[in-house]
C-alpha cells in the first residue's frame, strides 16, 4: 500500500519523505500578472494565455492549480486546465482535469522552448514542486511548465487515499515485516481500492503510458514546437517512457534519481540501497576521525540488522505535531527501510548508528517515525497512482522470488526476513493481488532508444534509485551525459547546487554541460561525538 512511493527528495525522500510542512487546506491561486517578458507559443502570445486542442484533449487558462499549502512561486503564473480522456481506449469514456501552471522565464528575453518538471513518486503533484524547480534556477531562461500528472494532489479527480498514509502513520509501532503487518498493510490497500472504485475511477487509466500522452497532448495544445523535459525520481521513469512513446517536440530530457522503467522492482532496490549504503560508509571510512570512532560501520549495521530483526526494539519517541508520545517498533526491516532515507542527513548517521549499537534507539526512531507522521505525508500522495503503475508494470513483469534474489545478491547476511521485504516497497505482490488492474503491454518493460540529448544525473549516496542506472539508461541513449554527484542522496537537484547548475547548463547546450564543479566538491563532515567504538 504504500509505504510504496519512491522516496522523495524534499522530504526524506518514495515517499522518502522528511520535510516538515505546515497543513495548509487546498488554496486556488489565481494567476496573477505575468512577467513583462514571456516565451510565446506558435502564434506569437505567451504560452498558456489562450486555449488549444490537441485531439481529443483541450487546454483552457484558468485558475492556477489547488496547492496544500500557498506556493509563492506561483505568483505570476499563467494557469488553466487541461482537460484529457481518462482511458483512450475508451473513446465516448469520462474525461479528467490536470491543472497547469506556468512560470515565467527571469529572462528579458527567454528562450522559446520551455522546461516541463515531472514529479516524483510515484504520486506526487508537480505543481507543489514549483519551489523547488525555481530554487535550483530552472525558470532563469525558460518559462517552467508543471501539471498535476493524473490523479495527483490538485488533479481532477485525484486518487489520493487518506487511509493508506494512516495506516503507514501506525504501522511503526508495528514490526515491519510481520505477516499480521502484511494483512493490514493489504487491508489498507484494498479499502483504498474500493473507494475509488466506488467513485467511478477506471484504475486501469492511471500509467505512465496515460500520463505520457498527457504531456503530449499538452505540448500540443500549449502550441509548443519544442520543449525540454527534467523528471525527477519516478519522473524519470515516465520521463524515459515519454521518450519512448512520444519524442516529436522534445529538445532534450534531464533525468535525476534515475528509475528505469526496464529494471524497476523488488530486485533493484536492494541493489541500489546497496550502492547508497556502501557510498555513504566508505566516505566515512576515509575520513580518519569517522573511521577511529565509528569503525567497520557497515559491519556494525549488517549486525544490527540482524540482532533487531530477531529481537525487535520497541520505544517511544516524540514526534513535532503529535499530541502524545508516539510507539516506535525497530527491527531489521524498519533498520534498513531507516537507512534507505537517512542517506538525505548523512552527516548524522554514523553516530545514529553508534547509538543504536549502545541501546540508544531514539534519534533513529524519531526520524524513522516523523517521517510517517509528518504532515507531508497525509493526503498528499495518489495511491492510485502508486499502484497504477506498480501492478500492472512492475509486479506483472517479476517474480514473487524476486525480492529475496535481490536481498540476497546485495546483503547476503541480512535474515531472509528481511530480504523478502524490498525497501520502500514491502508486502508489494500482495497489495497488487489486492489491486486488481491488467498488466500493461509487456512493450511498457522495454529500454528506451533515442537520440535525444539527455542528461542522466545520480547521487553517489543515493539509496533509492542506484547511480549505476545512469550508465544502464546511457547504454541505449545516444547522446547521453551521465553524471554522479559524489555525497548527495536521491534527486540531487534538490540538494546540490552543483547539480543545479549542471542542469541549467544542460539545458542551455545539451551537447557540452558545464560539471567543473564536480572537481570542488568534498565529503560531509560527519558528527563524531564523545565515546567509545562501537562494540
Amino acid at each position: 500500500m504504500a509505504s510504496h512511493p519512491m522516496p522523495r527528495h524534499r522530504r526524506t525522500a518514495r515517499r522518502i519523505r522528511a520535510t516538515a510542512a505546515g497543513a495548509a487546506a487546498g488554496l486556488l491561486i489565481t494567476g496573477l500578472l505575468a512577467a513583462p517578458a514571456q516565451a510565446e507559443d506558435d502564434g506569437g502570445t505567451p504560452i498558456g494565455t489562450t486555449a488549444g486542442k490537441a485531439g481529443d484533449a483541450t487546454y483552457e487558462p484558468g485558475a492556477c492549480p489547488k496547492t496544500a499549502e500557498p506556493v509563492p512561486e506561483l505568483k505570476g503564473a499563467r494557469c488553466g486546465t487541461l482537460t484529457v480522456p481518462e482511458n483512450r481506449a475508451k473513446p465516448n469514456g469520462r474525461t479528467i482535469k490536470l491543472g497547469v501552471a506556468i512560470v515565467p522565464a527571469r529572462a528579458a528575453e527567454p528562450e522559446p522552448d520551455p522546461i516541463v518538471w515531472l514529479a516524483g513518486g510515484p504520486g506526487d503533484d508537480a505543481v507543489g514542486e514549483a519551489k523547488m524547480a525555481v530554487d535550483g534556477g530552472l525558470n532563469r531562461d525558460r518559462d517552467l511548465i508543471l501539471m498535476s500528472q493524473r490523479g495527483t494532489y490538485s488533479a481532477e479527480p485525484n486518487v489520493l487515499c487518506p487511509n493508506i498514509d494512516e495506516f503507514n502513520a501506525r504501522a511503526v509501532g508495528l514490526v515491519y515485516d510481520a505477516p499480521s503487518t502484511g494483512r493490514l498493510h493489504v487491508a489498507a490497500t484494498k479499502a483504498c481500492r474500493d473507494k475509488l472504485a466506488a467513485r467511478g475511477i477506471d484504475l486501469s487509466a492511471y500509467n505512465d503510458i496515460e500520463s505520457a500522452a498527457d504531456y503530449a497532448d499538452l505540448r500540443k495544445a500549449l502550441g509548443v514546437k519544442n520543449w525540454n523535459v527534467y523528471g525527477i525520481s519516478y519522473g524519470t521513469h515516465l520521463a524515459l517512457n515519454y521518450m519512448r512513446l512520444h519524442p516529436e517536440g522534445l529538445r532534450s530530457v534531464g533525468i535525476d534519481g534515475i528509475l528505469p522503467p526496464s529494471r524497476s522492482g523488488s530486485a533493484a532496490t536492494w541493489s541500489s540501497a546497496r550502492q547508497g549504503f556502501d557510498g555513504l560508509f566508505k566516505a566515512c571510512a576515509e575520513q580518519p576521525a569517522c573511521n577511529r570512532r565509528y569503525p567497520n560501520l557497515s559491519a556494525t549495521f549488517d549486525r544490527l540488522v540482524r540482532e533487531l530483526e530477531a529481537k525487535p526494539i520497541t520505544t517511544t519517541v516524540t514526534v513535532p505535531g503529535q499530541p502524545k508520545p508516539v510507539k516506535v517498533v525497530l527491527d531489521g526491516g524498519a533498520l534498513v527501510n531507516w537507512m534507505t532515507s537517512a542517506t538525505h542527513v548523512a552527516p548524522l548517521v554514523p553516530a545514529e548508528i553508534d547509538e543504536l549499537a549502545h541501546g540508544k534507539p531514539q534519534r533513529i526512531a524519531e526520524q524513522y517515525a516523523g517521517g510517517k507522521l509528518s504532515p507531508a505525508a497525509m493526503g498528499r500522495v495518489a495511491h492510485g497512482l502508486v499502484y497504477g503503475v506498480f501492478c500492472s508494470q512492475w509486479t506483472p513483469y517479476e517474480d514473487r522470488g524476486a525480492a529475496v534474489r535481490g536481498g540476497q545478491a546485495a546483503f547476503p547476511s541480512y535474515p531472509r526476513s528481511v530480504q523478502a521485504q524490498s525497501p520502500q516497497l514491502n508486502f508489494l505482490h500482495e497489495d497488487c493481488d489486492a489491486w486488481k488492474v491488467p498488466a500493461a503491454a509487456r512493450s511498457v518493460r522495454d529500454v528506451t532508444r533515442s537520440d535525444i540529448p539527455t542528461l542522466a544525473i545520480s547521487g553517489g549516496f543515493d539509496s533509492q534509485t542506484g547511480a549505476d542506472n545512469g550508465p544502464y539508461v546511457a547504454r541505449t541513449l545516444g547522446n547521453a551525459t551521465v553524471v554522479t554527484v559524489p555525497y548527495e542522496p536521491h534527486v540531487v537537484f534538490a540538494t546540490s547546487k552543483c547539480a543545479q547548475e549542471i542542469t541549467v547548463s544542460f539545458f542551455d547546450d545539451p551537447s557540452a554541460p558545464d560539471t567543473a564543479c564536480l572537481s570542488g566538491l568534498k565529503p560531509p563532515e560527519f558528527e563524531i561525538a564523545p565515546g567509545s567504538p562501537s562494540p
